[in-house]
């Protein structure tokens, strides 16, 4: 199934959800003492790995932190080739003093927020699918 291109029935379509939870971004130099069901994401940099994960588990193994993060997915299946979604709703966060970290998945795409801009975050993207 290949995802939407359209940017205006993106932004349409987008039904933002505040998923549950505190998420927490970390560094490790191996990911083999995380069980993989606790990894929500992971990537390879040169320096070290970078793993998303639920902030209980962080706490769990120990891991260092300093961000805590509130996850929103838009519910549209985007397509990896759209142009701009992610432009426009950076920007639009942009403007109201929210910072975003972006992760496209094959589906969907993810958005994570400062905890305390959550629901903020939630009205912005809101009002900019209307």
């Amino acid at each position: 199934m290949q995802g939407e291109t359209n940017l205006e029935k993106l932004l349409k379509e987008m039904q933002p959800e505040l998923n549950t939870g505190e998420y927490v971004f970390a560094t490790v130099a191996s990911t083999d003492f995380i069980k993989k069901e606790h990894i929500l994401s992971e990537f390879k940099e040169k320096e070290g790995i970078t793993v998303i994960l639920e902030r209980q588990h962080a706490d769990l193994y120990q891991l260092s932190y300093n961000y805590i993060a509130s996850w929103i997915t838009l519910n549209v299946h985007s397509s990896l080739d759209a142009v701009g979604l992610t432009a426009l709703f950076s920007t639009e966060l942009a403007r109201h003093q929210i910072s975003c970290n972006v992760i496209s998945g094959y589906y969907h795409d993810h958005i994570f927020v400062n905890q305390k801009d959550g629901q903020k975050a939630m009205e912005v993207l809101q009002k900019l699918s209307k």
